[in-house]
């Protein structure tokens, strides 16, 4: 019997026991829109890093075990996603996964969490950042903030950037294939705008109002959306558009239960918008 009779996307992220990010946004998002998700965690946290105090444990000395393991099952994938990584060594381990279980008919999505609102997160290293660009190659998707799309580029970080500065960015990150890049994040007064570019289509900008405050594991949510979409055969620009939709009701929804801000979006409730 064969284990490849259904969709499937392999997600590399950490896991958060409480928090509603990484693997646990991503796992119920994906199952809602049709497919299996088979997680490959890079660290287990008892809550994410955003509360006072947490424990945790680093999962990089079993990923390639546990690589091999795949591999013997012969398992294939429709779409890799992968997220937040924790060293270097990890973003080589990622690299090995692609080497493995890429073939020409999976979608490869990278999310290059690094940093935000022009800052490197505190875990991140310069070595770390050269080895992302390396990796973002890999990449059919492209999920950046504005923050992580400078790094990637080497431009200094300006909150005020021109639209024909993203697009040059998105040229840059191009060099190595073509690519689907959405640059998520920009605020433009009281919306919120991602930019779109896709080769040999005119780039464009999906705007959702801003509402409420930021919270975490909103990203993922994003990133897990526009993954489903790939898989199903959306277009790229409408997956942006439902992304943000569905991020955005699913915080209007957490200030209405009062959720506090650490312990990310109600998405719950919503997931039945998201059955193909």
């Amino acid at each position: 019997m064969s284990h490849n009779n259904q969709n499937k996307v392999a997600v590399i992220n950490d896991f958060s026991g409480f928090g509603r990010c990484s693997i646990t946004v991503q796992l119920p998002i994906l199952s809602a829109m049709g497919m299996q998700c088979c997680p490959l965690p890079t660290a287990i946290f008892s809550n994410h890093s955003g509360f006072p105090s947490f424990v945790w444990s680093d999962y990089t000395d079993h990923m390639s075990a546990y690589m091999a393991e795949w591999k013997k099952l012969d398992l294939r994938f429709n779409a890799i996603s992968s997220g937040f990584l924790g060293s270097h060594r990890q973003i080589e381990l990622v690299e090995r996964f692609f080497d493995l279980f890429q073939s020409p008919d999976t979608v490869a999505v990278v999310d290059p969490v690094m940093g935000d609102y022009g800052k490197l997160y505190q875990t991140y290293s310069p070595q770390m950042v050269e080895g992302l660009k390396t990796l973002v190659r890999r990449a059919d998707i492209l999920t950046p903030n504005l923050t992580e799309a400078c790094l990637l580029t080497e431009r200094r970080y300006d909150p005020n950037v021109s639209e024909r500065e993203l697009g040059r960015m998105c040229e840059e990150l191009c060099q190595s294939g073509e690519k689907k890049i959405v640059i998520s994040g920009l605020y433009h007064g009281d919306n919120l705008d991602n930019y779109v570019f896709e080769a040999g289509k005119c780039p464009k900008f999906v705007t959702e109002p801003r509402v409420g405050s930021n919270r975490s594991g909103t990203g993922d949510v994003f990133c897990a959306v526009i993954t489903g979409c790939a898989v199903n055969g959306v277009d790229f620009a409408e997956s942006v558009a439902r992304a943000s939709s569905f991020v955005a009701r699913s915080i209007v929804r957490s200030e209405e239960l009062g959720i506090p801000t650490t312990d990310g979006i109600a998405f719950e409730e919503l997931l039945g918008t998201l059955i193909p």
